[in-house]
């Protein structure tokens, strides 16, 4: 079964369906990766590995979070290098 989330307005959620989304960058995961929010109904997006938007499932979450903990830790690496 498939759930997927929807605002408590359904006004916004028409507007959504009529006019489209208006997503937000919410968080940026690596230079290429980024989680967006439509401001209306607050649906979540990701970048997937191809490079097209999908919906943020936690799988999705999971995958990004553990992305943004390698890629923090190569930058920091990275920066400690050129420092010396």
């Amino acid at each position: 079964m498939r759930t997927t989330t929807k605002s408590r307005n359904p006004l916004l959620n028409f507007y959504c369906n009529m006019f489209g989304h208006q997503y937000d960058v919410s968080k940026k995961v690596t230079r290429h990766v980024k989680e967006y929010t439509c401001k209306c109904c607050k649906k979540q997006l990701t970048t997937n590995g191809n490079g097209h938007l999908t919906e943020l499932t936690p799988k999705f979450k999971e995958i990004n979070s553990i992305l943004e903990h390698i890629h923090n830790a190569r930058m920091m690496r990275l920066n400690q290098k050129l420092a010396s």
